[in-house]
């Protein structure tokens, strides 16, 4: 055998034809792709070296991997980042594939900055995790084609992709029943970013476990947050300045029923005797709280992990079971409730 036919019996790959060029693998499938963001003298190599070495295409839904997702967050300041983090590598890792972290949230331009670092490199898919992206943002990640899943979509669906979640009404209506069931009447609720549908199920939670209580709903007692424990300090203060303060308060997140903790032992008040207080999460942070603190355990890792399962699948040309799952919420029941009487 020539040295020619052993040339021609080679498998010629993308990766052999990136070298030869002398560009990246992402370079040469984009090219691949019809796509328009490489420049007319690299278009014109790649395609010659395609053209000499007769590659096919294979035609076939599934993608070639890149060995990389992308896992992109509003803000990573908060121990519930970590938690899906934490389930998103669990999965990535046993499938050997590596993850890029970004934040888009605190810096102008940083999500038109992440498309143009995701347009210039290899993705398997994207992850987005309470975001909200304009129009034109989501038109380029179709346009991109790659795969996208949402957990906790920031302001509904807008994406056609599936999304993950949890039960956030019933672990509202949880948190609240378990005060009403221990005597509460006058229950604060400090309330996380209206425009995340999240925040807006556990208020509705809240609301519809007041009704079945037979309490009405006073809104004076509830209170605006942001998830960060400096809103439920503040948001305990201005409860408990109200004349008739509540004896409950039911913060919408973790961080900011320890915030809550501070502004109660500020005023000298004491948790559960004085305030009982609920959180919603079950960050590990809640157990080691003094007292331990009574929350909604939020299953945050699985999340991430059936986040990751499902964009793997669509990854390679397969379609989820459901477009829109949310995972259960349990409530944990520790020490920082206690019973009222009226």
């Amino acid at each position: 055998m020539n040295s020619g036919e052993a040339e021609v019996e080679k498998k010629v790959t993308i990766t052999v034809i990136a070298q030869e060029a002398g560009v990246s693998v992402p370079t040469v499938s984009r090219v691949l792709n019809g796509r328009s963001d490489v420049s007319p003298q690299t278009r014109a190599r790649i395609e010659a070296l395609l053209a000499q070495h007769g590659y096919r295409r294979r035609v076939s839904r599934r993608r070639e991997s890149a060995g990389l997702i992308d896992l992109v967050f509003n803000d990573l300041d908060s121990p519930w980042a970590v938690e899906i983090i934490r389930g998103v590598e669990d999965v990535a890792h046993a499938a050997a594939i590596g993850t890029v972290v970004s934040a888009v949230h605190r810096h102008s331009g940083a999500t038109r900055q992440w498309l143009e670092n995701l347009r210039a490199r290899a993705s398997d898919g994207v992850i987005l995790v309470l975001s909200t992206l304009q129009p034109a943002h989501q038109a380029e990640l179709r346009r991109l084609n790659v795969p996208t899943v949402v957990i906790d979509p920031a302001g509904g669906p807008a994406l056609d992709v599936p999304t993950i979640g949890a039960t956030n009404w019933a672990g509202g209506m949880a948190a609240t029943e378990h005060l009403t069931g221990r005597g509460h009447r006058r229950i604060g609720f400090i309330a996380g970013p209206p425009g995340l549908l999240c925040s807006r199920a556990r208020l509705d939670g809240y609301r519809a476990a007041l009704d079945a209580a037979g309490i009405e709903v006073d809104d004076a007692l509830i209170r605006p947050g942001d998830f960060y424990h400096e809103s439920g300090f503040r948001g305990a203060g201005e409860l408990m300045d109200l004349k008739r303060p509540p004896t409950a308060i039911f913060a919408a997140s973790d961080q900011m029923a320890l915030g809550v903790y501070e502004g109660l032992r500020q005023r000298g008040l004491r948790v559960p005797d004085d305030v009982s207080v609920v959180g919603f999460d079950d960050l590990p942070e809640a157990q080691w709280s003094s007292p331990p603190l009574t929350t909604v355990r939020q299953p945050l890792s699985e999340m991430g992990m059936l986040a990751t399962r499902t964009l793997l699948r669509l990854a390679r040309g397969e379609q989820p079971d459901s477009p829109r799952v949310e995972l259960a919420t349990d409530l944990v029941v520790r020490d920082s409730t206690a019973e009222h009487s009226a």
